[in-house]
């Protein structure tokens, strides 16, 4: 947390900060999804409660936290209370995880607070994130497959077999996917070579630079992104994604016209809205990984995050606003790309039709699994021959 009060009251705030961020989005995204869906299927959409219904998220609000609490007959009451809960937490660990803009330096200094006055001796260096344990895909990957197990309590605590189903499906069905999930982001780590979001990222800086035997060939007009190296690994891992946080086309566990709402069928009230915050919140870590991968995370295209410090330095400002404008600044451009995914994610479920439970199998394990295979191999064999040289 830090080695010193002030150090370790900036981490904190930092980490409740991220949190109330990622849930505050959630409303937002739900605002976002039913405006979305309306001007689809050429509908209103919340246009009543507020100007263009944006208050109808606080009324959605206040039924969720005054609904009547019910619980099932026969429900297991710590699994079927623990199960909301469980279904949160992996999806805002995740997201702390995620670098969301520059870190943030600053050097020694002295200020005057409502009469208090602050000051340091040293120089900090504070992450744009919630905390950074260095090998940041295999967490986010750990703790993200908790969300399994989230489900897998929510149906087997309601007492109910719709619900049972229902987490039946979500387990096979993350269970299925995460195989090609995982395989396609070898491509990814043995291109950037560190397990590190901020490592990949700082990788990405600048024009498109590739290394071909020893002689270094370079694109000035295009960015140094992920994509560009590893489109097949993109695609597969962003249509993974969609299984791995159960939405259309990969909605079977809460398919309506089967199993009622699926895992949970039984909730309502708060416990539904954590199921919803858990849900959004995977998709926001889905999107923030796309956007540290293959799209340069929190980089402007061709500009080294320095040269944005350095613009706001040139402007007047001391060494250390300017490193804080800086860093917000990119966390804007972060959060723009993410917010593009988002978007993604809601234009699919309003515009293509569920599949088939066989048919989601087989896309699973015949198609993606082969695929993401297939990239790893060829993109090892690339790296094999493009970085060395083999004539002397």
């Amino acid at each position: 947390m830090g080695q010193d009060v002030f150090e370790i009251t900036i981490n904190a705030v930092k980490m409740v900060a991220i949190f109330l961020l990622m849930v505050q989005l959630v409303p937002v995204l739900v605002w976002v999804e039913r405006r979305g869906s309306a001007f689809i299927q050429n509908r209103f959409g919340p246009n009543r409660v507020g100007p263009l219904g944006l208050t109808q998220l606080l009324a959605d609000a206040v039924k969720f936290l005054f609904k009547e609490e019910y619980i099932p007959n026969g429900a297991n009451r710590l699994l079927f209370y623990g199960a909301p809960v469980m279904a949160l937490v992996p999806g805002a660990l995740a997201f702390g995880s995620l670098p969301l803009s520059m870190p943030i330096k600053i050097e020694p200094f002295s200020i005057s607070i409502l009469g208090m006055s602050i000051a340091t001796t040293k120089a900090y260096t504070f992450a744009f994130q919630s905390f950074d344990i260095g090998i940041g895909i295999v967490f986010v990957l750990g703790v993200s497959s908790l969300g399994a197990y989230a489900l897998l309590m929510a149906g087997w605590s309601s007492n109910n077999k719709y619900s049972l189903y229902g987490a039946l499906r979500a387990s096979a069905q993350m269970i299925s996917y995460e195989l090609a999930l995982g395989l396609s982001l070898v491509g990814v780590l043995l291109l950037y070579n560190t397990f590190t979001f901020s490592e990949m990222i700082n990788l990405q800086q600048g024009p498109l630079t590739i290394n071909v035997m020893g002689a270094v060939k370079e694109i000035s007009f295009l960015p140094n992104w992920g994509i560009f190296f590893q489109p097949l690994g993109a695609i597969i891992l962003f249509s993974a994604m969609f299984a791995e946080t159960n939405r259309l086309p990969f909605d079977l566990p809460e398919a309506e016209a089967e199993l009622v709402a699926g895992y949970h069928t039984a909730y309502g009230g708060l416990k539904m809205l954590m199921f919803y915050i858990g849900e959004y919140g995977h998709m926001l870590v889905a999107s923030g990984l796309m956007v540290t991968f293959y799209f340069g995370g929190y980089n402007l295209p061709l500009i080294d995050s320095a040269q944005v410090v350095e613009h706001f330095v040139g402007h007047g400002l001391s060494a250390n606003a300017a490193a804080v404008m800086g860093a917000l600044a990119l966390f804007v451009v972060f959060l723009a790309k993410v917010l593009v995914f988002l978007w993604i994610f809601i234009w699919v479920r309003w515009s293509l039709p569920r599949f088939r439970y066989d048919q989601l199998m087989d896309l699973g394990w015949k198609t993606m699994l082969p695929w993401a295979l297939a990239n790893t191999i060829v993109t090892a064999v690339v790296i094999l021959v493009l970085r060395n040289k083999w004539v002397h």
